[in-house]
Formats: structure tokens, sequence, C-alpha cells
């Protein structure tokens, strides 16, 4: 007489030995999502608007997703969305972001009101933000198609105008005239431009400003009735 067959191996009903529920495999549960979660508030906002700024200086505007600033930024697509809850959201605040950091380390106010001092650091501030630069005229590029964006651009940009009026009438005798401060201003745009995008090089941004130093120097000299 043979012994009965023995029954089909029937699997374990404990969630911790089917593979996709062992917690060492939940994708929430990896090491690297783990600590994404642990950013703080703070810590998580800055990140993920450093990483706005690189996507689009890299890849446009267009590539300004939450997917992929998350990727950039190594945290969770959800704490995009926790941040900033909308695209407009994220593209504003990211611009906010990107004028401050340039500002900062621009030097179009030294306070010194010595014509060799200002804007001293333009070509390393092109060199090491040079996805802060792109950004900031990718934006502008997108407000001539999208008008609701122009606003905060025009807003922002006045912080440009304000801080480079203010250092001129440190340098120039009889302050400095809107257009004129447009002009300079202008003319410094265009070099970062030229320099961003291989245009001109360094050594033509430091031959066109030191041109400029120069012709505030001799401003700087005339009496305060001759305005400019």
């Amino acid at each position: 007489m043979t012994e009965p067959p023995e029954p089909p191996h029937q699997p374990d009903d404990r969630s911790g030995d089917r593979p996709e529920d062992r917690p060492e495999d939940r994708p929430e549960d990896r090491p690297e999502d783990r600590s994404r979660r642990r950013l703080g508030y703070g810590e998580g906002r800055e990140a993920l608007l450093r990483a706005a700024v690189r996507v689009v200086g890299a890849r446009g505007l267009r590539h300004l997703t939450y997917r992929a600033v998350a990727e950039e930024a190594g945290v969770t697509h959800g704490l995009v969305v926790h941040h900033f809850g909308s695209r407009d959201a994220l593209i504003e605040e990211s611009l906010a972001y990107a004028v401050r950091l340039s500002l900062s380390s621009s030097l179009l106010e030294p306070g010194t009101g010595e014509p060799e001092d200002f804007v001293a650091g333009l070509t390393d501030m092109v060199e090491d933000d040079a996805d802060g630069q792109a950004y900031q005229y990718e934006l502008l590029l997108e407000a001539r198609r999208r008008p609701e964006l122009l606003p905060q651009v025009r807003t922002l940009y006045d912080e440009y105008f304000g801080a480079s009026r203010r250092e001129l009438a440190r340098i120039l005798p009889g302050d400095a005239s809107p257009a004129f401060n447009r002009l300079v201003f202008a003319a410094l745009d265009g070099l970062v431009l030229h320099q961003l995008t291989g245009i001109g090089d360094r050594a033509d941004t430091e031959a066109a400003l030191a041109e400029l130093r120069s012709l505030l120097r001799i401003l700087g000299e005339r009496p305060p009735d001759g305005r400019a």
C-alpha cells in the first residue's frame, strides 16, 4: 500500500514571507527614501529651489516638473508638492531665489563708491552660477510667452536696477538718471549673456568691464552739474 502524496506546499500567508511585502523591499521603506523623508522643512525647501534652478538652467523651463525637481534634489515627489502646491508657485519662488543669489554674488552694490569695485565679481559669478544665470534668461523668455509672469519678473529685476542705481549714486557726483542706470545694467546683462552662451569669454567680459569702470571714473570726476 502506497502512502498518499504529500499535499502541495502552501505558501505561508505571513506578509513578511512574500517578497513584495518584505519591509526591506517596500519602496517607501528603502534607506534612501527614509532619509529623504527626514529632511527638515527649511532644508527641504532650499534643496528644492536649488534643484529647480539647476533643472531649468540645464534643460529649459519645459522640463521643470515635480518629478524632475525631486530627482535632482534627491527627495520624494510628494515633498515637492507639499512645499509648493503648484508649478507656477515653484517657478515664482525659484525665480526669487535665483535673483537673491545673483544679487548677493554679483557685487552690484559693494557700497564703496569706487569704480574699481563695481561688479568686481561678475565673471566669477557667471562661471560659478551658470545654471542660475541661465534660469533667469529662460524665465525672461517664458514671460514673453506667458504675460502673467511678467509682473514677477519686473519686480525682481527692479531689485537689480535699485542696487546698481544706489552704487552709481555713490560713484557719480550728481547721481545717475534712471535712463543711464538702465544703460549700465543692460550692458552688464549683455556681458553676462555673452559669457554664459560662449559668444564671449571671461577675458572679453573683463575687458569690457574695464572700459565701463574707466568711463565711470571719468564721469565721477566731473562737477555735479554735469549729471549722467
